[in-house]
């Protein structure tokens, strides 16, 4: 399954809030499960970024709707990555010719 690294803030919302943090994260990994992801582990992080996720979902849409779901909730701002595995990454260079 594809996996997805997610880099997120909190808005001024989510972090008047911050008390309700790791309750937030709980339910937004039960949320998951509505877009066939699993958000497998999630970090909170010193830095520019508040929290580090990471996520598998099936699909480029399915991941994205996860993500658009969360950040209408309005707590955190999110930038997504796609990872790659060693063996996916190799499979893409086997492409290379």
């Amino acid at each position: 399954m594809p996996t997805y690294i997610a880099l997120s803030s909190f808005t001024d919302q989510g972090i008047r809030g911050v008390k309700d943090t790791t309750k937030r994260a709980d339910a937004v990994k039960e949320a998951a499960k509505k877009f066939g992801a699993s958000m497998t582990q999630i970090y909170w992080t010193l830095g520019h970024y508040d929290l580090v996720a990471i996520i598998e979902a099936p699909d480029d849409q399915s991941a994205t709707a996860f993500a658009l779901a969360i950040g209408a909730a309005g707590n955190i701002r999110t930038q997504t990555l796609r990872a790659f595995s060693r063996d996916e990454m190799n499979g893409i260079l086997g492409k290379l010719g």
